[in-house]
């Protein structure tokens, strides 16, 4: 049996700058972080015992504390919160979310009602949320449109790891809704590299596994991309969920990861793999 995995597969140059960081920080002192710092339970509790604590809420702690932004952003009254509260920032929003929410608060001031492509409740959309203003709305799906009053100016931002297939037919429908319509593609190019490799390497296989965290957005998406390519697609977060039933007179195994999945974690699949799933 031979196991594949493809080309572009695990962190992605935000997440990797966001763990070292983390990781440095933590070896100078105690470090909090908002929220998990990526959607992957094994690499965040490699991070807690180094000393990274993760936090819901930053009210009990003290000033010059360190506070750790995590790679999917925070609304800007929670940044000015932390700051007049004392504490020391560590900022390690995602490069490309910033930019997302920078275009959302350009849009803003010059007047769009502004629509963010993405999950309602996904921390990366609640963050540009907090630059787009009150009067911007959440689209998910092309599906969601038909309940949402659009106004005739409209801005568009994407979540950063969004599929091109669904932004694009959203963007397309907005167009017949709108009378001027101002669009920024704030989609990762990393995420796109990501999906991109993963449909042509579950072109080539009998069986996909996607390893990553399940509250991973831009895993989930790989998943929903390799069984849509029609392949059995099989969603693993640690090597121990791997059944060996899964693969009896398979000849071929693809393997992909989401941009949060750490290397040590595919490596682990990888091995389990190419052992027969035991």
């Amino acid at each position: 049996m031979e196991v594949i995995l493809a080309e572009k597969a695990g962190f992605c140059f935000g997440v990797q700058r966001a763990i070292n960081t983390a990781f440095k920080a933590a070896g100078e002192g105690k470090v909090y972080c908002l929220g998990p710092l990526i959607h992957n339970p094994q690499e965040v509790a490699r991070l807690k015992d180094a000393g990274v604590e993760t936090v819901e809420y930053f009210s009990g702690l003290k000033p010059g504390d360190s506070l750790i932004i995590r790679s999917h952003g925070v609304p800007p009254t929670v940044l000015t919160r932390a700051r007049e509260q004392g504490l020391t920032i560590i900022d390690l929003t995602c490069p490309f979310v910033a930019k997302a929410q920078q275009h959302a608060d350009m849009l803003r001031k010059e007047g769009y009602q502004i629509v963010v492509v993405g999950e309602k409740k996904h921390p990366e959309v609640q963050s540009i949320l907090g630059y787009a203003g009150d009067n911007s709305v959440v689209v998910e799906t092309p599906e969601d449109m038909g309940q949402i009053p659009f106004q005739g100016r409209l801005g568009v931002v994407a979540q950063t790891t969004q599929s091109y297939g669904n932004f694009s037919e959203i963007v397309l429908r907005l167009l017949r809704l709108s009378k001027e319509l101002k669009v920024f593609n704030t989609i990762c190019s990393s995420t796109k590299e990501r999906q991109d490799a993963t449909r042509v390497l579950a072109s080539r296989v009998d069986v996909m596994f996607v390893v990553g965290g399940r509250n991973s957005a831009n895993t989930s998406r790989l998943v929903s991309l390799c069984r849509e390519a029609g392949k059995p697609t099989y969603h693993v977060e640690v090597v121990e969920e791997i059944q060996p039933e899964w693969l009896k007179g398979v000849g071929t195994v693809g393997v992909t990861a989401g941009a949060s999945t750490p290397g040590w974690v595919i490596d682990a699949v990888l091995k389990r793999l190419q052992a027969g799933g035991s």
